[in-house]
């Protein structure tokens, strides 16, 4: 017979919590499902929260997806919430998506008690379009043209962003002559720009135009594999210098041979993203700067 000790802390083991509505504001019912760590029954502290955005090129993201890999980070002592937003193609253009996240950050603060949640440590981290939506929860706190009139009274703003190769300039990546786009590219970019091309609306939800000199910046983990057909590698590249050269914290991490979602993934890489989370944690405890080692 093998015997073990008992978990009174219930250490690494989570709940799973599906469909917690945050918004009906815009007659769409919208939800986010979470992960959240459990614990004794007399342990009253609080969880630091990761909001995760599933990439989904702004339509309606599958937040089952990452699931498995989330429990990783739950199972670490993080509160993770995996945001549903709304699909361009219902009608829904840019920046609704990014108005719909920070309506689920405010909606969280708003029940920091009920979920037994710390509303002063919020992060972000995202995959692809998702990885868009996270940088600009990161450089847009409390922005007034996202802000929504729900929960008003509470902060969007999150303490430190992870973006998994997200397009950081939508500029760049149109060709000059939106015609030679092919038709279902063309159809998503319309879609997305609230029916017509317009490069206005690209320009504001396209993270790298937020970094400017002067500004403090909360910190930035950004990773992005060197072989991505769809979202360039270069997109990374460049709004890494631009954070740098504006003086943000900011990790790079390029995962080798690596395409847009699949072979990126590994234990080592989900290990990196927890150890950024945590020396943020303690960064915001101690109010010190961070350093994390990342791969090149």
């Amino acid at each position: 017979m093998l015997t073990i000790s008992n978990n009174p802390t219930r250490k690494g083991l989570s709940v799973f919590r599906p469909n917690v509505i945050y918004s009906t504001a815009s007659g769409v019912e919208l939800t986010m499902d979470m992960l959240i760590p459990q614990r004794a029954d007399t342990d009253h502290s609080r969880n630091p929260v990761i909001v995760f955005i599933q990439g989904s090129a702004w339509h309606f993201p599958d937040t089952t997806y990452e699931i498995p890999q989330l429990a990783r980070f739950s199972a670490a002592g993080y509160t993770v919430a995996t945001v549903r937003h709304r699909n361009i193609d219902d009608g829904y253009p840019a920046p609704a998506f990014l108005q719909d996240v920070k309506t689920a950050i405010r909606f969280l603060r708003a029940h920091a008690d009920q979920f037994q949640i710390d509303d002063k440590q919020i992060y972000s981290f995202g995959t692809s379009s998702g990885g868009n939506t996270s940088l600009l929860l990161g450089l847009t706190g409390d922005d007034s043209r996202f802000k929504t009139s729900e929960y008003a009274e509470y902060s969007d703003s999150v303490c430190a962003v992870i973006d998994c190769f997200g397009p950081t300039d939508l500029t760049a990546m149109m060709p000059q002559d939106p015609a030679l786009l092919d038709p279902e590219t063309s159809n998503m970019i319309n879609a997305f720009c609230g029916g017509t091309y317009n490069p206005k609306i690209l320009q504001l939800v396209s993270p790298i135009f937020y970094v400017e000199k002067g500004k403090n910046y909360v910190p930035f983990l950004i990773a992005h594999g060197n072989a991505d057909p769809l979202v360039p590698f270069s997109q990374s590249e460049q709004m890494v210098k631009r954070l740098e050269e504006c003086g943000a914290d900011v990790s790079f991490i390029c995962v080798d041979h690596a395409e847009h979602e699949g072979s990126f993934w590994s234990l080592p890489l989900l290990d990196l993203f927890i150890e950024f989370f945590k020396i943020c944690c303690l960064a915001l405890l101690v109010n010190s700067p961070i350093t994390i080692c990342t791969q090149s």
